[in-house]
């Protein structure tokens, strides 16, 4: 879309709405580069993660804000908002940064509903003003490579993907079970939550729209008929836990995973808060018993308007956290699973094989994250820079979520129309 640019001879001056673990991410490379990117402003309601990051980037005192309603009513001099509140918290302050004519760099999912990311992009597009989602896999090398090869048509015409989501077990429990994500109400059906990354990728490989969708799923295991005998609300109180893979005294005080997002107040320690997390809060609870109510397999079957089939499966019961992706051509096949990519040629029978091994768990999605925030910084000050995920292009993604959801709901296939 065209808007007028910014100028490239000082840094992009963003507000940050949402100082949790991605806006860390993203605002790592305002650290690497403060020339390009500078934080003026920091929007948080937790008072420690507010003052710790307007602290890193030397952010003034009256330049810190607890509700972003308080921002919008005296707000400071910026270019762009960076948005990355808890899921339900992202219409509103994106509609009011709009109005305000910021440019938005908006963290996934767009919105809760399909008619709020169609009134975030029709407002962008009134306003004159660009938005970006934060779809950080067409950003990540392995995923642009695959891109790159079908693009390239060596392989020919895809006929078929076949996707898997492999969510891994101590991630779902502690974010889709125990954790904020756990029901869809408060957040986003899970396969929006966490999976909208996979359509949109899934989408941008084929280049051809969805016509036709179908999708099963359930909560199947994680409820309180499937509690084991002796089992209590609490791990701490179980007299199974020490035999229980979803234990949470093993996951946080055992393995030491999925701790980095717990705040340390000053003056306390670490396992001073996760002893308090395992007896009063939601961390500390049974699998079994929690107030969870999304989805823990799902599989989504899609036909594009060219024919080409995709079928993805959202797993959460594996061990690995990983994503599986084989494409299937006229001409070959390519087949990864994030650490190496197969590429396969039907005529001599050749096969490439593309290394991907130190990427793996490298920090900042491989670089992904960082790319982004330029790739938005470069979009804001250059007339001939696209920028890659805009609403426009990331809102079908969004669309197909909704509509798979509809589908898993009503036991029906879904026809698009367009």
């Amino acid at each position: 879309m065209d808007f007028q640019r910014l100028p490239d001879n000082r840094p992009i001056r963003i507000v940050v709405i949402g100082a949790g673990n991605r806006a860390h991410k993203y605002l790592e490379y305002a650290r690497r580069h403060p020339e390009r990117l500078q934080p003026v402003a920091i929007v948080e309601s937790n008072d420690l993660r507010r003052n710790e990051t307007a602290d890193r980037f030397n952010v003034a005192e009256s330049s810190r804000y607890s509700d972003y309603n308080d921002f919008f009513a005296r707000p400071v001099t910026a270019d762009a908002v960076l948005i990355a509140t808890p899921e339900n918290i992202h219409f509103d302050p994106c509609m009011k940064a709009l109005d305000a004519g910021y440019h938005v760099l908006l963290e996934k999912p767009i919105a809760q509903n399909y008619e709020e990311c169609q009134a975030i992009a029709r407002r962008a597009r009134e306003r004159g003003v660009l938005v970006g989602i934060c779809h950080v896999l067409r950003y990540h090398p392995y995923f642009a490579k695959m891109k790159e090869i079908v693009a390239s048509g060596d392989l020919g015409k895809i006929i078929s993907i076949n996707h898997v989501s492999a969510v891994g077990i101590d991630r779902a429990t502690h974010c889709y079970v125990r954790g904020l994500w756990r029901r869809a109400e408060m957040t986003n059906p899970m396969l929006l939550a966490k999976c909208c990354h996979d359509i949109d990728f899934l989408l941008w490989i084929t280049g051809s729209p969805c016509h036709k969708i179908s999708s099963f799923g359930s909560l199947r295991w994680f409820r309180a008929a499937n509690a084991p005998e002796g089992s209590a609300k609490r791990c701490i109180d179980c007299l199974v836990e020490k035999e229980c893979p979803y234990s949470a005294l093993d996951l946080y005080c055992n393995r030491r995973d999925w701790i980095s997002n717990f705040d340390v107040p000053q003056g306390h320690t670490l396992d001073e808060v996760l002893a308090k997390e395992l007896r009063e809060g939601p961390y500390g609870r049974c699998v079994y018993h929690c107030d969870n109510n999304v989805v823990d397999h799902q599989v989504v079957a899609m036909e594009l308007a060219d024919e080409t089939t995709i079928s993805l499966s959202m797993d959460i019961f594996t061990q690995e956290d990983c994503r599986r992706t084989h494409i299937r051509m006229t001409h070959g096949e390519i087949f990864g699973d994030e650490k190496s990519l197969h590429v396969r040629r039907f005529r001599n029978g050749t096969e490439e094989i593309c290394n991907f091994e130190k990427l793996a768990g490298s920090p900042f999605h491989a670089g992904a994250d960082l790319q982004l925030v330029e790739d938005f910084v470069d979009a804001l000050t250059r007339s001939d820079h696209p920028f890659l995920t805009t609403v426009e292009e990331s809102i079908e993604s969004h669309r197909i979520c909704f509509e798979a959801e509809r589908s898993r709901l009503s036991g029906t296939t879904i026809w698009l129309q367009y």
